[in-house]
Formats: C-alpha cells, structure tokens, sequence
C-alpha cells in the first residue's frame, strides 16, 4: 500500500515580515527587559537575561551581515 508523496507531505505556512528582523529583535529585547524589572533574582530572571544577550548578539549578527563593508570572497 504506497502512499503518495503528495498526501504526505505538509505545506509550509508562510507570511511575510512586516518589520525588519533588527525591529523585531529590539522590541522584544525592549519587552524582556521590562519583565527583568519586575522579576527577583532566579531561575526566571537568568533565563530572560540570556535571551536579550542572545538578541543583541543575533542583532550584531545580522548588522554586520547586511553592512556594506561585508564582501564576498573572490
């Protein structure tokens, strides 16, 4: 009994970015650190700090990648 590739296979959900990847990665690390703010010292707290070190590290990431200093090699 062979299934059809077709029938198994799932489409891809697709949408297009309205804001550019460094808007959305500041308005998130901007979000995170408004819940730093109101948490105590802990588990919960170390989790948000590594995920705004983690956003400006990709926002980093993403700014040299786009720079126009930034060749290709020949």
């Amino acid at each position: 009994m062979a299934v059809e590739a077709s029938s198994v296979m799932k489409k891809r959900r697709r949408f297009k970015q309205i804001s550019t990847l460094a808007e959305r990665l500041a308005a998130d690390t901007e979000q995170l650190r408004e819940q730093a703010r109101s948490l105590r010292p802990g588990a919960a707290l170390d989790h948000i700090r590594k995920r705004i070190r983690q956003n400006e590290t990709a926002a980093h990431l993403s700014e040299r990648l786009n720079s126009p200093g930034l060749q290709a090699p020949k």
